[in-house]
Order: C-alpha cells, then sequence, then structure tokens
C-alpha cells in the first residue's frame, strides 16, 4: 500500500484550484469542499454569503514519493494571487481566501519556510496574506461542483478563468504535469 498525505488549499473558486491540482503527477484524488468556518455540514449556498467562516478549498491526497508537498506548495503559490486579501478576480469574499490547511507539524512548517521565501523573494507585489491553518474539518461540496471543469470545459467561466491557469500551469510547471 502507499503512502499518501493530504492538505487542504484555498485559493478562489474551488473550481479553479480542483482543476489545476487534478492534472498533477503523484496526486491520488481532488476534492472541492468547505473548511475553516464554524459551521456544521454547510452547503454552497451557505458558504456562498461569505457570513459561515467556510473557505471554498480542495482537499489534495498526494503521494509524496512522486510529488513533494513543497512542489504542491509551489503550484500553490503560482496559479493564484496570495497578496488579494478574500478576493480572486471577479470572485470577492471570505469565502474565496487564500488559505493552507496542513495536517502534520511538517507540513506547517514547510508552507511557513515557502511563505517566507516567497516574500523575500520580491515575487509578489504586495504582502502575502494566505492563512496557514490547521485542518479541522473538511465538507465536501455538492456534487454538481465536483469535477467542473473537466464536465464543462466549454462554460465561459471556465475558458475565462480556467483555462489562462492551466496555461500558466503547463509553462510553468510542465515537468510535474500527468501526461495527457
Amino acid at each position: 500500500m502507499k503512502h499518501t498525505e493530504t492538505v487542504v488549499f484555498g485559493g478562489g473558486c474551488f473550481w479553479c484550484t480542483e482543476a489545476v491540482f487534478q492534472r498533477l503527477k503523484g496526486v491520488v484524488s481532488v476534492d472541492s469542499g468547505y473548511a475553516g468556518g464554524e459551521m456544521d455540514n454547510p452547503g454552497y449556498h451557505d458558504v456562498s454569503t461569505g457570513k459561515t467562516g467556510h473557505a471554498e478549498v480542495v482537499k489534495i491526497v498526494f503521494d509524496p514519493n512522486i510529488i513533494s508537498f513543497v512542489d504542491l506548495l509551489e503550484v500553490f503559490w503560482n496559479v493564484h494571487n496570495p497578496t488579494s486579501l478574500n478576493r480572486q478576480g471577479n470572485d470577492i469574499g471570505t469565502q474565496y481566501r487564500s488559505v493552507i490547511f496542513f495536517t502534520s507539524d511538517k507540513q506547517k512548517k514547510l508552507a511557513e519556510e515557502s511563505l517566507n521565501d516567497l516574500e523575500k523573494s520580491g515575487q509578489c507585489e504586495g504582502k502575502i496574506v494566505t492563512e496557514l491553518l490547521p485542518l479541522n474539518k473538511f465538507y465536501e461540496a455538492e456534487d454538481y461542483h465536483k469535477n467542473y471543469y473537466n464536465k464543462y470545459k466549454e462554460e465561459t467561466y471556465c475558458e475565462l478563468v480556467i483555462n489562462p491557469k492551466l496555461e500558466k500551469l503547463k509553462k510553468k510547471f510542465a515537468k510535474l504535469l500527468n501526461e495527457e
């Protein structure tokens, strides 16, 4: 049986984040959902009010023998804007915040180091606002949100918002991608 780890990332709309991480070698599964709030068993309509404290996130199960946590962090930092507070593009609200929910002390340490290195690099314009928090609970999103991009590639949102992220992923992280 292979060893896997889990991390949860929030980087704006979970459709975008899911589409990106599904394409990486060593990622076993990507599930859209909600985390970080107080409400038990939230649904999309609850979370979209911005009043539950939950963020739209993806739970990533990965094989660290194939893709490292550091590689996942590099992709995360590059496919969303970690300096944008409670907003990614036209998606506005705390549910779209930049957040890493770590599942081990090692992940916490590596995420802190990665964030600090990114800030020092000057690569980002502005202060990084990404939260680093332990994962308490993850709630799966409704079925109609799962695998969204792969089901609806022709939708305007997918073409305008997700496709540019996937193009950036292909250019910058080609060595990490599954062969299609």
